[in-house]
């Protein structure tokens, strides 16, 4: 089972990317294990110190009862503590981003999310990725690679 965040590629160019586990109730995991997510404009925030996913869309559980999750409700990323000083002082610095990339399930099972950290591109370059993909495209018609 794997989520991605294909709009993001679109929206920022990545300098870094980190593989973080997720804090999750037993319902939230039970929806993931189905596939039901979103990335519908999801980022991460830094509080106290902390990392939490903001807006990430996880369905409640069909099979759940009063015990089932909020949708929308905040999730905290673990990392180590070296990589969390890292991103919050790159967070510090104009036009610098936490966006969630893909959802999977380790080898173990657990929930873990790629997130990247991103640098908004602007229409020119949105145009330009644009113009590259079509062009490789193109080229790989031709010689049918």
């Amino acid at each position: 089972m794997e989520i991605s965040n294909r709009k993001a590629y679109h929206e920022y160019f990545f300098e870094a990317k980190y593989i973080a586990g997720v804090v999750l109730s037993g319902t939230e995991i039970k929806s993931l294990r189905t596939g039901k997510a979103s990335f519908n404009d999801s980022y991460c925030v830094f509080n106290d110190g902390e990392l939490f996913v903001k807006s990430l869309h996880i369905s409640e559980y069909a099979f759940g009862t009063y015990t089932n999750h909020q949708p929308l409700q905040e999730r905290k990323l673990l990392l180590t503590k070296r990589e969390l000083q890292k991103l919050e002082s790159k967070i510090k610095e104009k036009g610098y981003s936490i966006i969630p990339l893909r959802i999977f399930l380790s080898d173990k099972g657990w929930a873990k999310i790629e997130i990247g950290l991103g640098k908004g591109k602007k229409i020119y370059d949105k145009r330009q990725t644009i113009k590259e993909r079509e062009n490789d495209r193109d080229i790989k018609r031709k010689f049918g690679i």
